[in-house]
Protein backbone atom coordinates (compact mmCIF):
# COMPACT_ATOMS: atom_id res chain seq x y z
CA UNK A 1 0.00 0.00 0.00
CA UNK A 2 1.02 3.83 -0.38
CA UNK A 3 -0.85 6.94 -0.32
CA UNK A 4 -0.43 10.51 -0.70
CA UNK A 5 -2.47 13.33 0.39
CA UNK A 6 -3.97 16.38 -1.71
CA UNK A 7 -7.08 18.30 -1.61
CA UNK A 8 -9.93 19.28 -4.23
CA UNK A 9 -9.23 21.65 -7.04
CA UNK A 10 -11.71 22.51 -9.21
CA UNK A 11 -15.47 20.39 -9.58
CA UNK A 12 -16.84 20.07 -13.62
CA UNK A 13 -20.35 19.21 -14.30
CA UNK A 14 -20.25 17.72 -17.81
CA UNK A 15 -23.10 16.19 -19.70
CA UNK A 16 -22.81 14.02 -22.74
CA UNK A 17 -25.45 13.66 -25.69
CA UNK A 18 -27.00 10.80 -27.64
CA UNK A 19 -24.14 9.26 -29.81
CA UNK A 20 -21.18 10.89 -28.27
CA UNK A 21 -18.00 8.97 -26.69
CA UNK A 22 -17.98 9.27 -23.85
CA UNK A 23 -14.47 8.30 -22.41
CA UNK A 24 -12.92 10.22 -25.98
CA UNK A 25 -14.85 12.92 -24.99
CA UNK A 26 -13.69 12.99 -21.07
CA UNK A 27 -9.99 12.78 -22.44
CA UNK A 28 -10.63 15.92 -24.87
CA UNK A 29 -12.11 17.87 -21.75
CA UNK A 30 -9.22 16.56 -19.24
CA UNK A 31 -6.29 17.61 -21.89
CA UNK A 32 -8.69 21.15 -22.15
CA UNK A 33 -8.75 21.70 -19.17
CA UNK A 34 -4.96 20.65 -17.59
CA UNK A 35 -6.45 18.46 -14.83
CA UNK A 36 -3.71 15.85 -13.93
CA UNK A 37 -5.43 13.54 -11.65
CA UNK A 38 -9.30 13.62 -10.96
CA UNK A 39 -11.66 11.38 -9.52
CA UNK A 40 -15.79 11.21 -11.54
CA UNK A 41 -19.16 10.03 -11.17
CA UNK A 42 -21.36 9.12 -13.83
CA UNK A 43 -24.97 8.52 -14.38
CA UNK A 44 -26.96 7.78 -17.41
CA UNK A 45 -27.05 4.99 -19.82
CA UNK A 46 -24.69 4.04 -22.99
CA UNK A 47 -25.60 2.32 -26.03
CA UNK A 48 -22.39 0.61 -26.70
CA UNK A 49 -19.12 -0.39 -24.52
CA UNK A 50 -16.08 -2.85 -25.27
CA UNK A 51 -15.71 -3.83 -21.16
CA UNK A 52 -13.72 -6.21 -19.31
CA UNK A 53 -15.76 -8.41 -17.06
CA UNK A 54 -13.08 -10.26 -15.32
CA UNK A 55 -10.10 -12.16 -15.63
CA UNK A 56 -10.07 -15.90 -16.41
CA UNK A 57 -7.92 -16.55 -13.50
CA UNK A 58 -7.20 -14.93 -10.57
CA UNK A 59 -3.39 -14.36 -11.52
CA UNK A 60 -0.95 -11.89 -12.70
CA UNK A 61 -0.93 -10.72 -14.91
CA UNK A 62 -4.58 -11.12 -15.41
CA UNK A 63 -5.90 -12.20 -19.09
CA UNK A 64 -8.97 -9.99 -19.52
CA UNK A 65 -12.73 -11.26 -20.44
CA UNK A 66 -13.64 -8.61 -22.48
CA UNK A 67 -17.48 -8.35 -23.88
CA UNK A 68 -19.67 -5.96 -25.96
CA UNK A 69 -22.13 -4.19 -25.32
CA UNK A 70 -24.62 -3.40 -28.09
CA UNK A 71 -27.61 -2.70 -26.54
CA UNK A 72 -29.41 0.43 -24.31
CA UNK A 73 -28.14 0.11 -20.31
CA UNK A 74 -28.62 2.69 -17.74
CA UNK A 75 -25.34 3.25 -16.27
CA UNK A 76 -24.26 4.25 -12.58
CA UNK A 77 -20.10 4.31 -12.01
CA UNK A 78 -16.78 5.34 -10.44
CA UNK A 79 -13.38 6.37 -12.16
CA UNK A 80 -10.07 7.93 -11.85
CA UNK A 81 -8.08 9.91 -14.50
CA UNK A 82 -4.32 10.01 -13.90
CA UNK A 83 -1.58 10.68 -16.69
CA UNK A 84 0.75 8.11 -18.71
CA UNK A 85 3.20 10.94 -19.97
CA UNK A 86 1.40 13.71 -21.80
CA UNK A 87 -1.63 10.77 -22.37
CA UNK A 88 -5.14 10.69 -19.50
CA UNK A 89 -5.71 7.25 -18.85
CA UNK A 90 -9.28 6.72 -17.48
CA UNK A 91 -10.33 3.85 -14.90
CA UNK A 92 -14.28 3.41 -14.93
CA UNK A 93 -16.02 0.73 -13.11
CA UNK A 94 -19.81 0.80 -13.57
CA UNK A 95 -22.76 -1.07 -13.31
CA UNK A 96 -25.45 -1.04 -16.43
CA UNK A 97 -28.67 -2.08 -16.92
CA UNK A 98 -30.67 -3.59 -19.15
CA UNK A 99 -34.19 -5.11 -18.37
CA UNK A 100 -33.74 -5.65 -14.86
CA UNK A 101 -30.57 -7.42 -14.94
CA UNK A 102 -27.02 -5.88 -13.93
CA UNK A 103 -23.60 -6.20 -15.50
CA UNK A 104 -20.71 -4.81 -13.22
CA UNK A 105 -17.40 -4.18 -15.57
CA UNK A 106 -14.34 -2.07 -16.18
CA UNK A 107 -15.39 0.29 -19.19
CA UNK A 108 -12.89 0.27 -21.44
CA UNK A 109 -13.39 1.46 -24.66
CA UNK A 110 -16.23 2.58 -27.89
CA UNK A 111 -18.76 4.36 -25.44
CA UNK A 112 -21.78 5.52 -27.08
CA UNK A 113 -23.85 7.54 -24.71
CA UNK A 114 -27.37 6.42 -25.43
CA UNK A 115 -29.39 9.99 -24.69
CA UNK A 116 -27.71 11.00 -22.26
CA UNK A 117 -24.23 10.59 -19.97
CA UNK A 118 -23.89 13.23 -16.91
CA UNK A 119 -20.28 13.41 -15.02
CA UNK A 120 -19.25 15.31 -11.91
CA UNK A 121 -15.44 15.49 -12.19
CA UNK A 122 -13.57 16.36 -8.81
CA UNK A 123 -9.31 17.55 -9.78
CA UNK A 124 -6.85 16.61 -7.22
CA UNK A 125 -4.15 18.95 -6.92
CA UNK A 126 -1.22 18.62 -4.51
CA UNK A 127 -0.79 15.12 -5.85
CA UNK A 128 2.32 13.58 -7.36
CA UNK A 129 1.03 10.54 -9.38
CA UNK A 130 0.55 9.27 -12.39
CA UNK A 131 -0.46 5.42 -14.17
CA UNK A 132 2.89 4.23 -16.23
CA UNK A 133 2.73 0.31 -17.39
CA UNK A 134 3.41 -1.76 -14.81
CA UNK A 135 5.47 -4.46 -16.75
CA UNK A 136 4.88 -7.22 -13.34
CA UNK A 137 1.21 -6.70 -12.95
CA UNK A 138 0.32 -6.03 -16.75
CA UNK A 139 -1.11 -3.01 -16.93
CA UNK A 140 -1.13 0.64 -15.71
CA UNK A 141 -0.66 1.01 -11.85
CA UNK A 142 -1.27 3.97 -10.04
CA UNK A 143 2.58 5.35 -9.03
CA UNK A 144 3.30 8.16 -6.69
CA UNK A 145 6.34 10.29 -7.25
Amino acid sequence: MDYRTGSMGRVLTIRFDHGDDFLEGMKEIVKKEKIRNGWFQILGAVRHADVVIGPEEPVMPPKPIWMKVNEAREVIGTGSIYMDGKEPLIHLHAALGHHGETLTACVRKNTEVYLILEVLLFELIGIDASRPWWEEGGFNRLTFS
